[in-house]
Order: C-alpha cells, then sequence, then structure tokens
C-alpha cells in the first residue's frame, strides 16, 4: 500500500500509511512471535469475516497471547475498507503480534500489537500447478494448525516450487501423508471420491476448505502423499484462490483441470459466496 491509497488501522487508531510505524523491538518482526488473518473483501464488503476472527482467537490461544478483541477488529476492518479505494477484489491483512519485547524469545510486558492493512488483490490463475516439496510439515509440532507469522518455512517452499516452475508449494507430512499447500487447502478426486486431509495431519483449518466441506461436501481422510501424483483431480482452496484446479504436480498433468467434481465445486462455491457475505 502507497500513500494515498487508504488507511492502516494500528492499535485502535485509523493512519495515514506513512504514519503507521511498528517498533523494532516487535516480537512479530524479531522471533515472528505473532498470528494474522488474511480476508477477502469484494466492492468494499469482507468475506466470511467472522470466521476468520474466530480463527485468529484460536490461534492467539494456541500461542499463549491475550484474546483479540473481534468486535474491535471487525470494526477496524470496516473502517479501513471504507477508507480504501473500492477495488473488485481486495485482500484485508489482521496481524496481531505479541508486541515489543527484548532480544529474545521471552515475551515483554506491553501488550499486542495489531495492525489491519487492505490492497488491491490481483486475479489469480484460473488453474495451478504446484510441486511437492522435500521438507515435511511436523503434524505434531506446537504451531501445527495454527496461522502464525513465522512463515520463513512456507517463504522458502514457495521460492522451491517456482523455481520449478510451480504457482503453489505442497507439503507431506512427518507420516509421509498429503498435508497441505503454502497458503492453501488441497483436495484430491479419486474414484469419483472428494477427499482432503483431516486436520490431524497438519494442515491449517482453512475457511474456504471448511465452506467446501459444508456446501458441496467431502471426506476427510489422511491420504499417502503419493496419491497426488495419481489423481484423476485435484484442487486448492484459500480465501484468495476460492476453489482453484490444479492442472498439473511436479511437471505432470492431471487428467482434467477442472473435472467434473471440481467443476461443480467451483460452481456450488461461488453461488453460496454470492447470496452469503458472512457465512
Amino acid at each position: 500500500m502507497t500513500a494515498g491509497e487508504g488507511k492502516i488501522w494500528l492499535n485502535g487508531e485509523l493512519l495515514d500509511p506513512e504514519r503507521a510505524r511498528v517498533s523494532v523491538m516487535d516480537h512479530g518482526m524479531l522471533v515472528g512471535d505473532g498470528v494474522f488473518e488474511t480476508v477477502k473483501a469484494r466492492h468494499g464488503e469482507p468475506f466470511a469475516l467472522t470466521r476468520h476472527l474466530r480463527r485468529l482467537a484460536r490461534s492467539a490461544a494456541g500461542l499463549g497471547l491475550p484474546e483479540p478483541d473481534q468486535d474491535a477488529l471487525a470494526q477496524g476492518t470496516l473502517e479501513v475498507l471504507a477508507a480504501a479505494p473500492k477495488w473488485p477484489l481486495a485482500r484485508i491483512r489482521i496481524t496481531f503480534t505479541s508486541g515489543s519485547g527484548p532480544l529474545g524469545s521471552e515475551r515483554g510486558a506491553d501488550g499486542p500489537t495489531v495492525s489491519i492493512v487492505v490492497a488491491e488483490q490481483k486475479p489469480l490463475p484460473p488453474v495451478a500447478e504446484v510441486v511437492v516439496v522435500p521438507w515435511p510439515r511436523n503434524e505434531r509440532g506446537a504451531l501445527s494448525g495454527l496461522k502464525t507469522t513465522s512463515y520463513a518455512e512456507n517463504a522458502l517452499a514457495l521460492a522451491h516450487a517456482k523455481e520449478r516452475g510451480g504457482g503453489e508449494a505442497i507439503f507431506g507430512n512427518l507420516a509421509g501423508g498429503l498435508c497441505e499447500g503454502t497458503g492453501s487447502n488441497i483436495f484430491v478426486v479419486r474414484g469419483g471420491r472428494l477427499v482432503t486431509p483431516p486436520l490431524s495431519a497438519g494442515c491449517l483449518a482453512g475457511v474456504t476448505r471448511a465452506l467446501v466441506l459444508e456446501w458441496y461436501g467431502g471426506e476427510e481422510e489422511d491420504l499417502p502423499l503419493e496419491e497426488l501424483h495419481r489423481a484423476d483431480e485435484a484442487f486448492l482452496t484459500s480465501t484468495t484462490r476460492d476453489v482453484q484446479p490444479i492442472r498439473a504436480v511436479d511437471g505432470r498433468a492431471l487428467p482434467a483441470a477442472p473435472g467434473p467434481i471440481t467443476a461443480k465445486a467451483m460452481e456450488v462455491f461461488a453461488a453460496r459466496a454470492a447470496e452469503l457475505m458472512d457465512p
């Protein structure tokens, strides 16, 4: 975001971008001690904001951070959107860190830092090519299932995928099962069955993932990572992707993108999302 494109909400105050400053001692910067949410907005209206704020609170609790004020964050999100251009599609970033602290892992006592920023979101490609990365997710780790600002592993994995012609990286887990993407969940179709890894596999409880399961259906089941290469169809879900068909895995084309089940899931999701902005 640049000056003139809107405002930034920082610790309850709506500021011009050049006045929004966070201390270099903030633990979100020093040690990645924070959580965040990405929320989509269409023509200035946020989508599934309540679900995102609830997940933010769950992630904060998982890190032992104070409970975010969800009402204040919802109001701050609306204020930031009201001050921004009415882009057809926008990306809202809500970040909640433990605040300023010492030069180590121990937290300080100043309280959290909270920010809300919005920027235009360009449409993503209609199909994705994914690359499976060699580093597994730790489904038993302390951060498993939490949406934290400790994103260096994702940045490394996405760079690895892009170097190999992919637009998203896919992780397995320590058990050798399919897990998730760097910023997406994954669904696989085999023999007419739509399956996605369960949360116990170490994946994030994606908002779009949950809505696809509720609105269209599908099963949660542990899948060997190799099943992705043998899929009849597959797709990614995320806030900015909605339902995005996978065209190729590690350079190997899948039989169809979208296949019939993926196409129906896309249709159902688009129709329901158009009806309900805060499902």
